[in-house]
């Protein structure tokens, strides 16, 4: 942990996540804290009606908050919904005038609404993309005249999916609103990732996404999805990984974007990096 006085490899600079309330975001912010980053945290904190699991809440990104403060870190934390590019850029720019500028951005924000009566509403396609590909854009988009700014160029990291190799549909049964609409945004990211890849390089900002299997999340461990994995067993055995390890933690996920952001990373850029365990070599 990172402490005031001592020094992590990020000591000194500021990272952007989105869906910091819980899960892998809250994770992200605060690996990055221990390693000395000031956080600038959002997340929605409200319930999607096409998502059938409980979201995130208030109480969870003051939770996010009281966790990055115990590791000495600055944080500007507040509700914003990665749908509404003006909120983002307010948010980005509070957090820029606290910390004086940006590094790194993580557009971690998604929704799984796959599960029960909800993901077969053509609402479960829309919010999907809206989150995870309209919602991945605003927030490079609103986060990139900081990121310009900054002499030292910077990172981007996009969290993807193992779907976005593959499909959240493994039969006809599977196939509804929800999981066309998880797939579709979890693969258009990587060409969002190419894009600014290529386009951001002569800045010195490097642009990579992570693809994670199944990770230990509220999105993941929950009453519906459960009961949509015990309905669809084609569902449940696409999920299993190759590698006997037990299932991927939040924190396993900040390591990766610890390495890409950092100076371990700092000759990789455009990369779709597989983080499952084999999951998607099936």
């Amino acid at each position: 942990m990172t402490a005031e006085g001592s020094h992590g490899v990020f000591d000194g600079k500021a990272v952007l996540v989105t869906g910091a309330a819980r899960g892998q975001g809250r994770a992200h912010a605060v690996r990055f804290a221990e390693e000395g980053a000031d956080v600038i945290a959002v997340d929605v904190c409200a319930q999607l009606d096409s998502v059938a699991y409980p979201m995130s809440t208030p109480e969870d990104l003051a939770e996010t908050a009281r966790l990055v403060e115990q590791t000495g870190r600055r944080i500007v934390a507040e509700r914003a919904d990665v749908r509404d590019r003006d909120r983002l850029a307010e948010v980005v720019a509070r957090g820029v005038e606290q910390f004086g500028r940006l590094d790194f951005v993580l557009a971690n924000a998604g929704i799984l609404p796959a599960a029960g009566p909800q993901g077969r509403d053509i609402a479960a396609f829309t919010d999907a993309v809206g989150v995870m590909l309209n919602g991945v854009y605003y927030t490079i988009d609103a986060a990139l005249p900081a990121l310009l700014d900054n002499p030292d160029g910077g990172a981007i990291v996009i969290t993807s999916s193992a779907a976005g190799f593959t499909s959240v549909s493994t039969e006809f049964g599977t196939m509804n609103h929800g999981a066309a609409g998880y797939t579709a945004a979890k693969h258009g990211v990587i060409g969002l990732m190419r894009h600014f890849a290529r386009s951001l390089a002569e800045k010195n900002i490097r642009v990579n996404s992570v693809h994670p299997g199944g990770v230990a999340t509220p999105m993941v461990l929950n009453q519906a999805m459960a009961e949509w994995a015990g309905e669809h067993p084609s569902f449940s055995a696409a999920q299993q990984a190759l590698l006997q390890l037990p299932m991927m933690e939040p924190r396993d996920v900040s390591d990766a974007m610890v390495y890409l952001c950092g100076p371990s990373g700092r000759y990789l850029t455009g990369v779709a990096l597989p983080l499952d365990a084999g999951q998607t070599l099936k």
